[in-house]
């Protein structure tokens, strides 16, 4: 892959690389706010990403606050894809979303399952970002790198282009 990443195969990328490795780091966007380790459940055709959470955290009760605007920073476990994407973040007691993606690791969280009363979702609704792909590997990186030393210029890491979720 080269810089020749188009918006849509980099936001294809980020959702594809979102459903196989869902960890990242969510926070309100905005001066001396910590982001926090979060694991979310993508939805492409919305551009939303999904949260639970415990009504009881200082980020949940910010965010209950008035809504807020949220970054969602990602890392994929391969190390192929990186993003930042910036939105909106509610509240949101969507029994369905709930429902849909109540899942053994998530369950550990509430001891009172489903009906636990301090359970409850963050939409995060994704508006614009920047995604970066390197699909070259350990070794085509090694390579590149190699490359780049031996002929003083730079390295081919792969792609980055800006992305629009809404």
């Amino acid at each position: 892959m080269s810089d020749q990443l188009t918006p849509i195969e980099a936001e294809k990328a980020f959702w594809k690389s979102l459903e196989k490795s869902n960890a990242g780091m969510l926070g309100i966007d905005r001066p001396g706010y910590h982001h926090q380790p979060m694991t979310g459940f993508g939805e492409p055709e919305s551009g939303a990403i999904w949260f639970f959470t415990r009504d009881d955290t200082d980020f949940a009760r910010d965010v209950a606050d008035r809504g807020q605007t949220g970054m969602f920073c990602y890392q994929a476990k391969d190390e192929q894809l990186q993003a930042c994407i910036h939105g909106r973040l509610v509240i949101d007691q969507d029994r369905e979303r709930i429902d849909r993606y109540w899942n053994p690791v998530v369950a550990a969280w509430y001891p009172e399952g489903k009906n636990d009363p301090h359970l409850t979702m963050i939409r995060f609704d994704g508006e614009d970002g920047r995604v970066w792909v390197s699909d070259k590997g350990v070794l085509g990186f090694g390579y590149e790198i190699l490359k780049a030393n031996l002929t003083k210029s730079t390295p081919d890491a792969g792609g980055v282009a800006d992305v629009n979720l809404a």
